[in-house]
C-alpha cells in the first residue's frame, strides 16, 4: 500500500499553485496587451491608413490621368474638326477662286469674240463699199463703152443696184 501512496502524491493538484499561475497569466496578458498589443495595433492603424492613402492617391491620379486623356481626346476632337473645317473653307474659296477665273475668262472670250464680230462686220461692210466703188466705176467704163455715151448720175445709180442685187442672188 505504501506503493499506492507514494503515487497519489504525484497526482496532487496543488490549487494554490494553479492560482498562481492563472493571476501569472492575467498579468502577464495585461502587461503584454498594454505594452504590445496597444502598439502593435497603433502601429496596423497607421500601416492600414497609409495603404489607405496610397490607394486613395492612386485612384485620385487614376481619375486625374482619366480626366487628362479624355481632355487630350477632346483637344484631338476639337484640332480634328478644325483642320477639317480649315480645308471645307479653302476648298470653297478654291471653287470660288475658279468659278470667278472661269467666269472672268468667258466674258473676255465673248467680249473678244463680240469685237471681233464687229471688226469683221466693219471690214465686211468697208470691203462692200470698196467692192461697190470698184464695181460702179467698171460698170459705167463697161457702160459708156456699150452706150458709146456719158450716164448720168441717176442712171448710173440704177444700174448699180440693179447689178449689186444681181450678185448678192
Amino acid at each position: 500500500m505504501l506503493a499506492n501512496v507514494q503515487t497519489m502524491d504525484v497526482v496532487y493538484v496543488n490549487i494554490w499553485a494553479v492560482v498562481i499561475s492563472l493571476v501569472n497569466l492575467l498579468i502577464l496578458f495585461l502587461i503584454l496587451r498594454f505594452f504590445l498589443y496597444r502598439p502593435v495595433r497603433r502601429m496596423l492603424q497607421q500601416r492600414q491608413s497609409q495603404v489607405d492613402r496610397v490607394y486613395s492617391d492612386a485612384e485620385q491620379a487614376k481619375a486625374e490621368s482619366e480626366s487628362m486623356r479624355q481632355e487630350y481626346a477632346d483637344k484631338l476632337q476639337s484640332a480634328h474638326d478644325e483642320a477639317t473645317a480649315i480645308v471645307s473653307t479653302a476648298r470653297e474659296r478654291a471653287e470660288r477662286l475658279e468659278d470667278e477665273i472661269v467666269k472672268d475668262a468667258k466674258e473676255k472670250a465673248e467680249g473678244m469674240v463680240r469685237q471681233a464680230d464687229k471688226e469683221i462686220s466693219q471690214e465686211r461692210k468697208k470691203a462692200m463699199n470698196e467692192i461697190k466703188d470698184d464695181i460702179s466705176a467698171i460698170s459705167v467704163e463697161i457702160a459708156e463703152k456699150v452706150i458709146g455715151r456719158e450716164i448720168n448720175q441717176e442712171d448710173h445709180d440704177k444700174m448699180i443696184d440693179s447689178f449689186i442685187d444681181d450678185i448678192g442672188q
